[in-house]
């Protein structure tokens, strides 16, 4: 049986991006497990997840850290006295289910005076999702993020593009990143549980998103 990896990490290129929307049509369509290790900001996007998605709150673990401002991880910590370190997060145990991860911003957001997102993927070892706007700018801030997921050998799933579809964007990240980009999602007509699923069909299907369905005993890296 092929299916989704039983975990992954979803990146974005930047900040509003649509991160939290692919997370919540991913974690529709496979009734999966969503954890937001750090959320700078109310509402949570794990509350705002849970709304949209009509999941029990089983569905969702509790995040490591919550801050109330919405501004860059380090920065709100500091602002609460409080200090975020790597060795703060440990997968949790996910053998029965697939459990979605979603970081706070893009790659090289910090977390404290010295980590940065990328370091937080590369401590929990899973492969990454990369959600990119479709439109003006975005190969820059693709084939950017792709470097540097590369440069510290996390493996990549593939690209997820939200918007209108642009053929040759999509063409230009595939070409000079040597990335498959899975999904082009455009914008959903709404957002509640039964757009979440239909555009799980229609996006994710092993039939149209065949770079992204693996064996589950291909999700983990293997250990340095």
């Amino acid at each position: 049986m092929i299916s989704l990896p039983d975990a992954f990490f979803i990146t974005g290129t930047g900040t509003d991006v649509g991160k939290t929307v692919v997370s919540g049509i991913l974690l529709s369509g496979l009734e999966a497990k969503y954890w937001k290790p750090v959320q700078s900001g109310s509402p949570t996007d794990t509350n705002f997840l849970q709304e949209i998605t009509e999941l029990s709150a089983d569905n969702f673990l509790p995040e490591r850290h919550v801050f109330s401002q919405p501004v860059s991880p380090h920065l709100a910590s500091s602002l609460s006295n409080t200090k975020i370190a790597l060795t703060d997060f440990e997968l949790p145990d996910h053998k029965d289910f697939h459990l979605i991860v979603e970081g706070a911003g893009g790659l090289l957001v910090p977390l404290n005076e010295k980590d940065l997102m990328i370091d937080l993927i590369d401590h929990l070892k899973l492969p990454v999702v990369l959600v990119a706007l479709s439109g003006l700018g975005t190969i820059n801030h693709t084939l950017l993020s792709i470097r540097a997921l590369n440069e510290r050998d996390i493996p990549i799933l593939g690209v997820v593009m939200n918007g209108d579809a642009n053929q040759s964007n999509r063409e230009a990240i595939e070409n000079f990143g040597k990335v498959p980009v899975i999904a082009q999602c455009e914008r959903l007509p709404e957002l509640n549980k039964t757009g979440l699923t239909s555009a799980f069909r229609e996006y994710f299907s092993p039939r149209t998103c065949r770079h992204l369905w693996r064996r589950r005993t291909l999700v983990h890296r293997a250990d340095d």
